[in-house]
Formats: C-alpha cells, sequence, structure tokens
C-alpha cells in the first residue's frame, strides 16, 4: 500500500467510524437489545472498503469529503446488513466475522434479522434526510434509486440467490463473473456511483469511466477473496478461512487454478488503470486502492 493510499485510508476509517457511530441509534433507545446488535455489527470493525471508494472518489472530482458522510454510511450499512444476513444458519452458517463472533452468535438469530432489516431501512433514510448531503432533491433521489438497485434482486440479494443455487455446480467464467457482478460489484459501483451524484455538474463520459473502473475492481476484489479463501488463515481473514471449498462453492481458483485466479486479478486491476487513464494525478488514490485489492492479505 501507498504511503499516500495508507494516511487517506486512516483518514477516512477515522471519519466513517466517527459518522456511523452518530447516525446509528442509541443502544439506550427502545428496543435496546436491537440497537445493540446494530452497533455491535456496524462499529469496530471492517475494512470500510466501500466509504473509502466513496472518499476517494470523492477526492478525485473535488468533493468536500463532508458531502460524503452520509452516502459512506448509507454504503456500509447496507453491506453490514449483508453480512448479518449472510452469516445466518439459514445462508452460509457462520461463527466468525470481523474476528468476533457473528450477530447471530453474539445475540440471536431473531435479533440478527431484525437487525440486518433496520440496517437496510436506516441506509435509505440516511440517503433521504442527511443533512450533510449538498446535493439537490433529485440528486438524493437518484442516490436512493442507484442504492437501491444495487441492494435488491438485480444486485447484491440476487447475486447472493445465485450463489446459493450454485453450490456444488461448476460455473464457467461467464456465469462465476455475472454471480460476483451482482453479489460483491453491485455495492462497489454503488459506492462510486453515490459519489458521483454527489456533484451536481459531472459529465456524463466521466461517470462511466468511474463506473467501469468500479466494476472492474468489484470482479478484482471478489477474486482476491476467493484467493485469500484459500491461501490465508482464519485469524488473519477475521472470519473462517476456506468456508467456500468445504461447501463446495464455484470459486476462481476452483475454475481457473491459482495461478490462473492471481493473473485474472492482475488482468482487472489493469483495466481499472485504463478506466482512469483520462484522469491525472487527482485520481491517484483510485489507481493505488485498485493496486491494493489484489495485493492485500486480509
Amino acid at each position: 500500500m501507498s504511503n499516500a493510499l495508507k494516511e487517506y485510508l486512516s483518514f477516512c476509517q477515522n471519519r466513517v467510524e466517527r459518522a456511523l457511530e452518530n447516525r446509528l441509534p442509541s443502544e439506550l433507545l427502545l428496543p435496546q437489545k436491537l440497537h445493540q446488535a446494530m452497533r455491535y455489527s456496524v462499529l469496530d470493525g471492517g475494512k470500510r472498503m466501500r466509504p473509502l471508494l466513496a472518499y476517494c472518489t470523492g477526492k478525485t472530482l473535488g468533493i468536500d469529503p463532508e458531502a460524503l458522510d452520509g452516502p459512506a454510511c448509507a454504503v456500509e450499512f447496507i453491506h453490514v446488513y449483508s453480512l448479518i444476513h449472510d452469516d445466518l444458519p439459514a445462508m452460509d452458517d457462520d461463527d466468525l466475522r470481523r474476528g468476533k463472533p457473528t450477530c447471530h452468535v453474539a445475540f440471536d438469530e431473531a435479533t440478527a434479522i431484525l437487525a440486518g432489516d433496520a440496517l437496510q431501512a436506516l441506509a435509505f433514510e440516511v440517503l433521504a434526510h442527511d443533512p450533510t448531503i449538498t446535493a439537490t432533491a433529485e440528486g438524493r433521489l437518484k442516490m436512493i434509486s442507484a442504492l437501491a438497485k444495487a441492494s435488491g434482486s438485480q444486485g447484491m440479494v440476487g447475486g447472493q440467490a445465485i450463489d446459493l443455487q450454485s453450490v456444488g455446480t461448476k460455473l464457467n467464467l461467464p456465469e462465476l463473473e455475472n454471480m460476483h457482478i451482482h453479489k460483491t460489484g453491485a455495492l462497489i459501483r454503488a459506492s462510486v456511483t453515490l459519489a458521483t451524484l454527489a456533484k451536481a455538474d459531472i459529465d456524463s463520459a466521466v461517470a462511466t469511466k468511474l463506473d467501469h473502473y468500479a466494476k472492474c475492481i468489484g470482479l478484482s476484489f471478489q477474486v482476491k477473496d476467493d484467493i485469500l479463501d484459500e491461501e490465508s488463515d482464519t485469524f488473519t481473514l477475521g472470519k473462517t478461512q476456506g468456508k467456500d471449498r468445504d461447501k463446495d462453492k464455484p470459486t476462481y481458483p476452483a475454475l481457473l487454478g491459482m495461478a490462473g485466479a492471481k493473473q485474472k486479478a492482475q488482468e482487472l486491476h489493469e483495466k481499472a488503470l485504463e478506466s482512469l487513464s483520462i484522469f491525472g494525478k487527482e485520481a491517484d488514490l483510485l489507481r493505488d486502492l485498485s493496486l491494493y485489492i489484489i495485493q492485500r492479505t486480509h
């Protein structure tokens, strides 16, 4: 990781942590157990990759970070809701997430379901009403629409459905990419889209290039996740290592081999950089972030 990205990552993590805490209901507010579960799952954990992507996009476009606090929180609330539900016994049935017991283990299954539901609703409440968002009413509506599409049956939830249906089956490369464009990539693309929508006068060609960049790193992020699931360990990952293999899920290493999966990640990184060729140094953080995604160790 470059020094510039390391410094900005620290800045963004600290910033979004405060923003998330300020937008979550107090655990003293009724119903207390539900709010405790929401805060337990959201705070003090994760790489905050999606908020970081929103802030880095904003920096490229010259947007004040404060104007992106709401969108960054909204996309993270959706992400955490998806993790809570993915970990449930009816889904991936996992006991460890971000280095600590999953929500349904720490609380109970019903509370975990409700915590995910509440975080999903909170994401859209933030986009609709957060006072730090400077976008027009039309801009807010476009943000809400973009996040809804990225989160639903044509996005993340649809990808998860395909994932569950694909256990024990053999997918070809286009089928595997389609699954992950939805399951992982949709919310990563939404992180960039929400940032571009915060800039009222953005050129459509610029927005298109940034969206293609996000599509590429969304796939490379998943390829690297699949690689780490094979090569890393539970302590480093903060979640159960080898779970995809044990469940006989289709992965990039299983389809392409480990060397082929690593080559695929590199190719996606290069395509992401091509998408940024219209920018100068103002996009260096996005370039560094793409490289970090394929070089990370957890």
